[in-house]
């Protein structure tokens, strides 16, 4: 997708699945005690979720099902879409209905904002290290086991595109593989006559000679693996666009830019998902009446 293109929305049912499930972790088998012992059960709320700091959002409608999964007639008015950039005191969205569902949702809509608004925030400081080239940042399967489509999901509202999904969605051949299968042409061959027309290959390699050999087969996308600037534009020089060239290794804020400037097409970011700091973002009650 264009790195300028608005996110494709979750599914429902599995922002529903997430949501229950998270749900149940924090209430267990005596729900939230300190919310049904302080508060009436017919008191009603105005709450605000709010930047705690500059950054993209990232995971209102998760944040709404959420509460709504405690109270179907919660309002949810949403200030800021998801990819917009808000700044730390922007109000992202508007929440009114049961005063126990506010509270009693508060941590698990929080927590899927701060950790997909993370995400978000850093994938568009990548984005825009890599501003005026024609790379374009993507991110890995190094995501947090169960939530992958969320992650992936805020790496879009940050401008960036999804790598392959899964195992299931693309191949992609890599030394182990090729040591495995009995060397490149064998693993080439193979992925080639069990895959049908639909499904790409890509083919990861360390070195310019590796890269040659590659060349010599049919495969739809080269994984340059931890390569200098130099050795990149060597590489994507070789390659003459016949097929995609994809950086990974090394990758970071201050390298990024460098690593773009060679020709690449893509560049993948582990850090994406792995490491992007939590947004602060917090739930603010404006009244209630009871």
């Amino acid at each position: 997708m264009s790195q300028n293109a608005p996110p494709a929305p979750l599914s429902p049912h599995i922002i529903v699945d997430a949501v229950m499930a998270a749900l149940s972790e924090d209430l267990g088998l005596a729900g939230d005690v300190t919310t049904n012992a302080t508060v009436p059960e017919t008191a009603t709320a105005v709450a605000d979720i709010r930047a705690r700091e500059n950054g993209i959002v990232s995971g209102l409608d998760v944040a709404r099902a959420a509460f709504k999964a405690l109270d179907p007639d919660v309002e949810f008015t949403e200030i800021a879409a998801d990819g917009a950039a808000v700044k730390a005191g922007d109000v992202v969205a508007t929440i009114s209905g049961s005063a126990r569902a506010l509270l009693t949702a508060e941590r698990v809509a929080l927590n899927f904002i701060g950790r997909m608004s993370g995400i978000a925030t850093l994938t568009r400081r990548y984005v825009d290290a890599v501003s005026g080239t024609t790379a374009t940042i993507v991110d890995t399967r190094k995501t947090t086991p169960g939530l992958r489509a969320f992650e992936k999901y805020a790496v879009t509202c940050g401008g960036g595109a999804n790598h392959r999904s899964g195992l299931f969605d693309a191949i992609l051949i890599k030394d182990n593989h090729i040591v495995a299968s009995g060397g490149l042409a064998a693993a080439i061959t193979r992925a080639r006559q069990s895959s049908g027309h639909m499904l790409k290959i890509e083919v990861e390699v360390d070195t310019l000679d590796q890269l040659k050999e590659v060349m010599k087969h049919n495969v739809d996308a080269v994984l340059l693996d931890n390569m200098t600037p130099a050795t990149l534009k060597n590489a994507v020089s070789l390659v003459a666009g016949k097929a995609l060239t994809e950086a990974s290794g090394g990758v970071n804020l201050e390298t990024v830019t460098a690593i773009a400037q060679t020709g690449v097409d893509l560049i993948s970011i582990g850090a994406l998902t792995h490491s992007a700091p939590v947004f602060d973002v917090g739930l603010d009650f404006q009244a209630k009446t009871t």
